[in-house]
């Protein structure tokens, strides 16, 4: 496969691509005297196994130092992460079930204790994360962080695009076509780079963003009055998906 057609099967960029070919991450099987990269079946399963690092905030050199280790065995290491993956996404439904809490309680809907305050977080170690260290190291683990330089810049440019794409649409009505299409960009964004998020969630996300003076003022670095057309525009698009 070519490069083009790799990033468009896997959603990721060709800059990346390009970037892990650079570091010797993910060097493709063949190059053609045109110099087109071209991937084989055993590159794919190499970038999975990278994406699932990439997922649980394994840092690119360090993948890169285990996948080539002569001992790493691929489907012990899916077995890990497997289990890795399940920890996380039952976690992160602990906490984004205590955001919609405390959004709710914020309202004076609900009351919490403050027990109920601090579910989901969790700072033990998952059996899976003991097993992960002692087959790829502590500093594998400890290195953990969500995102490269180059990824955290592309992030960037990805988030700052739609936030432009929103500022020049919040003159109009967020319930039009135009806006519900920019707006769920948005929601594709959030849930394909940090955790799913429901349509309450996303709601409720969108309420922050006015209640918080923080959260306002970036936003509003885009334009004035910015994030309150995403938070109304957010509250539409959960809405009408109920």
């Amino acid at each position: 496969m070519k490069i083009k057609e790799v990033a468009d099967l896997v959603g990721i960029s060709v800059r990346a691509l390009h970037h892990y070919d650079e570091i010797g991450l993910l060097v493709p099987d063949k190059i053609t005297e045109a110099g087109y990269r071209l991937y084989s079946e055993r590159n794919l399963e190499t970038l999975q196994q990278i994406l699932f690092f990439r997922e649980l905030g394994f840092p690119l050199k360090k993948i890169k130092e285990i996948i080539n280790r002569p001992s790493f065995d691929r489907q012990k290491a899916l077995e890990i992460q497997h289990g890795m993956l399940l920890e996380k996404r039952d976690r992160l439904d602990r906490m984004i079930t205590t955001i919609e809490k405390t959004i709710l309680n914020m309202k004076g809907e609900i009351h919490m204790s403050n027990k109920e305050k601090f579910e989901g977080f969790s700072f033990d170690t998952n059996p899976y994360e003991q097993e992960a260290r002692e087959r790829w190291g502590d500093q594998a683990v400890d290195d953990v962080g969500p995102f490269s330089n180059e990824e955290k810049k592309e992030l960037s440019n990805d988030m700052n695009q739609i936030y432009r794409e929103l500022a020049g649409l919040r003159k109009k009505s967020p319930a039009t076509n135009e806006a519900q299409g920019a707006i769920g960009k948005w929601y594709g964004f959030l849930n394909k780079h940090f955790g799913h998020y429901s349509y309450e969630a996303f709601k409720g996300l969108g309420q922050l963003y006015v209640q918080n003076s923080r959260f306002e003022q970036n936003i509003d670095q885009f334009g004035e009055g910015l994030a309150a057309f995403m938070a109304e525009a957010m509250a539409i698009f959960a809405d009408n998906r109920k």
